[in-house]
């Protein structure tokens, strides 16, 4: 489980390394654990750099704010829980970052509205809700991510059927306890 003090998650690497930041006690609500997130950022690493990113359902803010801290340029941060979206953005401001933006509402609802696309798209929805394979049809249908995008996707071990398009491509994949990761990068699409 990530580092908790009463709720808080802590950024392990960039600028604000080892910084505590607190979020809510809502129900559902897991931030990415400190050792998931150390195998996710070594495998975004080299990408995240100037990167526009989206953090589908931001939660605690933790892989969207772990971005922030290695160098993406902007990070859209979605979120329908306003007791996590409020807490999301007195981090933004505890963190004194200009560079993060609070969409409060639906991710399926949000997801067709935006108008561009991003270099790095993370989907941690809560289990067992039957989110992923909408948004990732959403995220297609919409334009949303573009020819060498990266997706990541956390799931619930047991999840098998994600309707991932062809031209998705799994760059990386581990398991860890109950959960599987997945990073895949956009090909071109033939």
């Amino acid at each position: 489980m990530a580092k908790q003090n009463g709720n808080r998650l802590r950024i392990i690497g960039g600028q604000w390394r080892s910084r505590l930041l607190p979020f809510p006690d809502v129900e559902g609500l897991r931030p990415t654990t400190d050792r998931v997130r150390e195998t996710l950022f070594n495998w975004l690493q080299p990408n995240l750099p100037g990167a526009k990113v989206l953090d589908v359902f931001a939660g605690s803010g933790a892989l969207g704010l772990e971005a922030l801290s290695r160098e993406a340029a902007q990070v859209d941060f979605i979120e329908f829980n306003q007791k996590a979206a409020k807490q999301l953005q007195e981090n933004f401001k505890t963190l004194n970052t200009r560079n993060a933006e609070l969409l409060k509402g639906d991710a399926l609802s949000i997801l067709p509205t935006l108008s561009s696309s991003y270099d790095v798209v993370f989907l941690d929805p809560p289990f067992g809700k039957g989110f992923l394979p909408k948004c990732i049809n959403s995220l297609e249908e919409n334009e949303l991510v573009k020819t060498y995008s990266w997706v990541y996707i956390e799931s619930e071990d047991a999840l098998t059927e994600l309707n991932i398009p062809n031209h998705w491509r799994l760059h990386r994949e581990k398991k860890a306890g109950q959960v599987m990761l997945r990073l895949f990068e956009v090909m071109p699409n033939e």
